[in-house]
């Protein structure tokens, strides 16, 4: 049904914007300079696309990421962000893990892993993308999720991060909390999406969630309205990452009792620890403009790169340690699980 209101809106030629554009990997790594700057390594391993002034610290009196980053994975070659999420391993019957390749969406062939990234006006239902947003300012950034929730109950406090079992490419409902119960023929596609009404003072906040709230009744999709504590819409973010398990399906490679077999990079067997993290970084008004223009993948208003370009930027891996191949352990793990059963 998403698949189906892409096209429409792709044909409707929409009043105002709906981006969505591929992001190639930057990195792959034990770093998260938004949760634990100058921390290294992270606790967990993560993977992460936009522009490469991604490091350590990354903390705000270091200046502009736009002005910092001289090259991005992203095809909008304005948007200098860094968008990143924890990773997807499979688990063998025997303790070890796998890491999870990452393949490009609808639309995006040739770019190397990363991620599809959304900047919507309204829900999809609305073609014409009708409503105004103000765009997200120099030096803001927020995370959605939490690492360490294991429960739906937990979960229910972020609305909408979710996953997709993919029966084609194309497949976009349903879509659950946890992690698919079966084999998913083109893949597990993870959905996070962040909430969507802003402070309006505030570029981050402690826990960076609390000067973002959702809408004070209804959703996004609804064209709920902002709480007064939040007054300032701004576009919904959403990221999808399609992680390849089909290599993994066969059941022989699942666990004897039948349970699904993956697990996030922060020993997260449920699904419900998914979450993401956002630096914004566009250049200039870049994304305001784009905001305010009939932009639909393809924007007037923006530079676009070739995949081949995104596909070159990268940033060198600080963390000396080994992500690849068969690990008798999760990347941060401690060592007593070497060897764990599944």
């Amino acid at each position: 049904m998403r698949l189906k209101s892409l096209t429409a809106l792709a044909l409707a030629a929409p009043a105002s914007a709906l981006l969505r554009f591929g992001c190639s990997q930057l990195v792959v790594e034990r770093l998260d300079p938004l949760v634990n700057p100058g921390l290294n390594p992270s606790p967990h391993l993560h993977q992460i696309i936009g522009g490469n002034a991604f490091n350590l610290t990354m903390d705000a009196a270091s200046g502009d990421i736009a002005e910092r980053a001289t090259c991005t994975t992203c095809q909008f070659s304005e948007d200098f962000s860094n968008y990143w999420t924890a990773v997807l391993f499979f688990r063998a019957r025997n303790g070890t893990y796998y890491r999870v390749p990452q393949i490009p969406n609808v639309g995006f062939s040739g770019q190397t892993g990363g991620m599809t990234v959304y900047y919507m006006q309204d829900g999809l239902a609305n073609y014409q993308q009708t409503s105004k947003v103000t765009a997200f300012k120099t030096g803001f950034r927020m995370l959605i999720g939490e690492a360490s929730y294991r429960n739906k109950a937990q979960s229910n406090r972020f609305r909408q991060i979710t996953y997709t079992c993919l029966k084609d490419p194309g497949t976009r409902f349903p879509e659950s909390m946890d992690f698919p119960k079966v084999p998913c023929p083109a893949g597990i596609m993870a959905n996070v999406r962040f909430p969507t009404c802003w402070d309006g003072k505030n570029l981050d906040s402690p826990d960076h969630m609390a000067h973002m709230s959702y809408p004070e009744t209804g959703t996004f999709e609804s064209g709920g309205p902002c709480p007064a504590s939040h007054p300032v819409r701004v576009p919904q973010l959403m990221y999808e990452t399609i992680w390849d398990t089909a290599a993994f399906n066969a059941q022989e490679l699942w666990p004897e009792d039948g349970s699904q077999p993956f697990v996030w990079s922060m020993d997260d067997t449920t699904g419900f620890g998914s979450h993401g993290d956002y630096m914004f970084g566009w250049k200039g008004d870049s994304l305001q403009r784009a905001m305010d223009s009939p932009c639909y993948v393809n924007c007037p208003t923006l530079k676009t790169q070739a995949i081949a370009e995104m596909n070159k930027c990268a940033v060198p891996n600080t963390v000396d340690e080994n992500y690849d191949g068969w690990l008798k352990a999760l990347p941060g793990a401690p060592r007593s699980m070497t060897g764990m059963k599944a």
